[in-house]
């Protein structure tokens, strides 16, 4: 069994590991600077923490991420899961996930780039996406055994290089890393898209456990943990790598996105075959990715409608090759402001799972933490967009943690206490 939970530990780590991975935390790494430490590590709260936690909670039900969420409602369960697999699937992450791996991979080696070019590499890039898709049972020893272990070996020659090789010293923080470094780097790992992403990829790792056996619950949270434990060691360290080429990249060009910084300190380091290593990292990571979320979204979908797997694999294959055609900057404008709403909900739902038994699973404290919550984080998300809503602004800008992001933190928790009160006056006492 231990085999198997380094196989699967290996396949999520592939899994997660995609584009919003790669190019956010050598940003955060270059403007960070010497506040670097600090940053990276509020950026691993939620781009490995959570995740983790995430992808741990899904064992805890016995079916999918809809699961926990219809303990708020099985009206909110519909709708927001699926809003979730739409974001991390064909919507958002997979056509992503595309575009990076076109930009960081091909498009160094082009005199001028093109959508036409674009359009042939997204065709080749989703044939065999759809093809790697078609047999999820596959897919666990394809992307755990044979590519997971060559990304690894990629990811490790580029990071040495950037500890030995790239030796100027940091530079200091810009305006939004000087005050509060651990919080900035925190909502920046909102980015990754993981913690959400872990809702669809909990049920490809609980199936892929049971495929092996594991029926009991407790055997299936204690392999999953242990699973994640290995993701979560692999991505903090490819993190903090990264991350670090990023700051020792600050005082050596002008980059407008991660893919440059890590374009720019390849060539330096190794010259071409810098290019075609970090080629081969960038495409192995966004396929593996892209598969995951196919795989996870098909299933889901599966599920709650009539329609096929295979179908719904060529339908979301086909919706992620025609919105990965749109263009990287067009993706990442849209997603910004839809996961500063999706991502505390996702949150609090996780946490809540944790704490279940703790609060005896009243009901009243899943709705009103999550109403609170979605109300505050739908604001943050329409400003996000650009638009303003003075009248709100104030109240929202009074609230604890504003100026951090977390301005929904402490009103959920205060909207939790007092659904758990209001639970334990229906009831007499708190169910267990």
């Amino acid at each position: 069994m231990n085999r198997d939970i380094f196989i699967i530990g290996f396949m999520l780590f592939a899994l997660f590991f995609g584009a919003g991975n790669l190019i956010y935390p050598p940003i955060l790494g270059m403007e960070s600077g010497t506040s670097y430490l600090a940053a990276i590590s509020g950026f691993v709260i939620t781009g490995v923490g959570l995740p983790i936690l995430a992808v741990t909670a899904i064992s805890f039900v016995k079916d999918d991420a809809r699961e926990l969420a219809d303990r708020v409602h099985p009206m909110f369960g519909l709708i927001f899961t699926s809003a979730v697999y739409l974001v991390i699937g064909p919507f958002f992450a997979i056509p992503r996930a595309a575009t990076v791996g076109y930009e960081m991979s091909v498009e160094p080696f082009l005199n001028d780039s093109s959508a036409i070019i674009l359009l042939v590499f997204t065709i080749f890039f989703f044939v065999l996406v759809y093809y790697v898709s078609l047999n999820p049972s596959k897919m666990v020893d394809q992307i755990g055994k044979y590519l997971t272990p060559i990304l690894l070996v990629a990811i490790v020659v580029l990071s040495i290089g950037g500890f030995l090789l790239l030796t100027v010293p940091l530079e200091g923080p810009v305006e939004r890393y000087l005050d509060a470094p651990f919080f900035t780097g925190f909502v920046e790992g909102y980015l990754t898209m993981d913690a959400i992403a872990a809702l669809a990829f909990g049920i490809v790792v609980v199936s892929a456990f049971k495929e092996r056996g594991i029926s009991a619950r407790e055997d299936m949270i204690k392999s999953t943990l242990k699973a994640g434990l290995i993701t979560g060691i692999a991505l903090i360290a490819v993190y903090a790598s990264i991350g670090w080429i990023g700051a020792k990249m600050a005082s050596q060009g002008t980059f407008t996105n991660g893919g440059e910084i890590l374009s720019a300190a390849a060539d330096q380091m190794f010259g071409v075959y810098g290019a075609l290593l970090l080629g081969v990292i960038v495409t192995l990571a966004c396929f593996t990715t892209s598969v995951g979320l196919v795989v996870a979204v098909a299933q889901f979908f599966a599920k709650i409608t009539s329609m096929s797997y295979k179908m719904l694999v060529l339908i979301v294959t086909i919706i992620s090759f025609a919105i990965s055609n749109q263009g990287l900057d067009t993706i990442i404008g849209l997603s910004v402001p839809v996961l500063t709403f999706i991502y505390p909900i996702a949150i609090i739902l996780i946490l809540l799972t944790f704490l279940h038994r703790l609060f005896g699973g009243v009901q009243a404290v899943y709705r009103s933490a999550i109403l609170v919550t979605a109300i505050i984080s739908l604001y943050d998300g329409i400003v996000a967009f650009g638009f303003e809503l003075p009248g709100a602004g104030t109240f929202m800008e009074s609230l604890p943690l504003y100026d951090i992001g977390l301005s929904w933190l402490i009103p959920a928790i205060v909207a939790g206490f007092i659904g758990w009160l209001i639970g334990k006056n229906k009831t007499g006492e708190v169910p267990h």
